[in-house]
C-alpha cells in the first residue's frame, strides 16, 4: 500500500480512463487460466472520430509467473496473484477522416501497438486489489493503424480514410501502470461499491485518476480467494476523474519530434472526466460483456467523445 501512495504522490500528473482496461474488479474472471478478447469501437456511439477503435488479446496462465518482466511489477507477498500478458492496439482519428489535408484544431491520426505484461493481486482480508503492468511497443505507422482502418472501411463500404499520411510518427512506447481498488460497501451478492485510484507513467500516457465503481445484480466476488465459477449477471457504473500529464496520441512521441501535426501542450485539457457503464454475463466457463464509455473533451478545440465495446472470454 505504501508503494501505491508513493506513486500517487510522486506522479500527480500521471489515466485510469484507459481505453482498454481489463483489471477493474467488475471485469474479474475467477480463474488462473483464461483468455479474453476485448474490442472497442466508436461505431457503438454512432460516431467515427477521436478514439475510433481498439482491441486486445488477453491471456492469464500460472506459467506466466516466470515472465522476467514480472520482477518490475508490484506483487505483495501476502496477496494471491494472477499473471498474464496482452497484445493491445488502439487507433485515433479526427472527425473528417476522409479528407486528405491536415485538420487544424482537431486531433491527429494516431495508432499504437503494445505487448503488456501484468499481474493482478488480491488481498481477501482487506477486500482490495492491486494490479500493475508494463507495456512495451510502438506508436506511429509501424502500428499499422492506417492499414487496419482502411481495410475495415473498404470491407464495410464506408468512406476511405485519407489523412493517415499525417499521423503521429514512429516512436517507442514504454508505459507503467498501477491500479488500486478497495471495496467499501457490499450488500449480500446483489450490490457493491468500490473506490479506485490509478497512475500511468510513460511515453504514451502519463496521468493519474480516482474513481468509484458500483455493481448490482447477481454479483461476482473479485475480492475473495474463492474461485467459484457460477452464473452471474450484473450491471456496473464507473465514473472517474483524471489529471493528464502527457498524451502522445495528441502531442506526438517523446523522442521523435518529426510528426507533421500535433496538439500543442498548452491546448491539452489537464482534467478530464469519464463515465463507464456496462452489462456482464458470466457462466462457469464463459464471460460476455457489453460496455459503453463517455469522456469529456481532451483538448481545447475537441469535443466530448464516446465509444462502446464487447468482451468475450473463456476459462480452461
Amino acid at each position: 500500500m505504501r508503494k501505491i501512495l508513493l506513486l500517487v504522490v510522486l506522479f500527480p500528473s500521471v489515466l485510469f480512463s484507459q481505453k482498454l482496461d481489463h483489471t477493474a474488479s467488475y471485469r474479474d474472471i475467477p480463474s488462473e487460466r483464461y483468455f479474453r478478447f476485448n474490442y472497442d469501437n466508436d461505431y457503438f456511439d454512432a460516431t467515427d472520430r477521436n478514439y475510433t477503435q481498439g482491441y486486445s488479446f488477453e491471456l492469464v496462465l500460472p506459467v506466466l509467473e516466470k515472465n522476467p518482466i514480472n520482477r518490475l511489477l508490484i506483487a505483495p507477498k501476502e496477496n494471491s496473484k494472477r499473471y498474464g500478458v496482452a497484445v493491445e492496439h488502439i487507433g485515433y482519428t479526427p472527425h473528417y477522416y476522409e479528407r486528405p489535408e491536415i485538420q487544424d484544431g482537431d486531433r491527429p491520426f494516431a495508432a499504437a501497438i503494445m505487448l503488456k505484461s501484468f499481474v493482478i493481486t488480491t488481498n481477501s482480508s482487506k477486500k482490495s486489489r492491486l494490479s500493475s503492468s508494463l507495456s512495451l511497443g510502438l506508436i506511429g505507422p509501424g502500428a499499422f493503424g492506417k492499414e487496419m482502418q482502411v481495410g475495415i472501411h473498404k470491407a464495410t463500404g464506408n468512406d476511405i480514410p485519407l489523412g493517415w499520411k499525417h499521423q503521429i510518427k514512429n516512436d517507442v512506447v514504454v508505459n507503467y501502470n498501477v491500479h488500486y481498488e478497495k471495496q467499501v460497501l457490499r450488500y449480500e451478492n446483489i450490490w457493491s461499491v468500490q473506490a479506485d485510484a490509478s497512475a500511468n507513467l510513460g511515453t504514451l500516457f502519463t496521468n493519474a485518476s480516482i474513481g468509484v465503481n458500483s455493481s448490482f445484480g447477481i454479483l461476482n466476488q473479485p475480492f475473495s480467494a474463492n474461485t467459484e465459477r457460477k452464473f452471474k449477471l450484473y450491471a456496473y457504473i464507473h465514473p472517474a476523474v483524471s489529471v493528464i500529464g502527457y498524451d502522445a496520441t495528441l502531442q506526438g512521441g517523446v523522442l521523435n519530434k518529426e510528426s507533421p501535426y500535433i496538439i500543442d501542450s498548452s491546448a491539452v485539457e489537464r482534467l478530464t472526466a469519464q463515465f463507464n457503464y456496462g452489462l456482464v454475463l458470466q457462466t462457469r466457463t464463459l464471460y460476455f460483456e457489453y460496455a459503453r464509455s463517455l469522456i469529456t473533451r481532451e483538448f481545447e478545440t475537441g469535443t466530448p467523445a464516446g465509444w462502446g465495446g464487447i468482451k468475450i472470454g473463456f476459462t480452461f
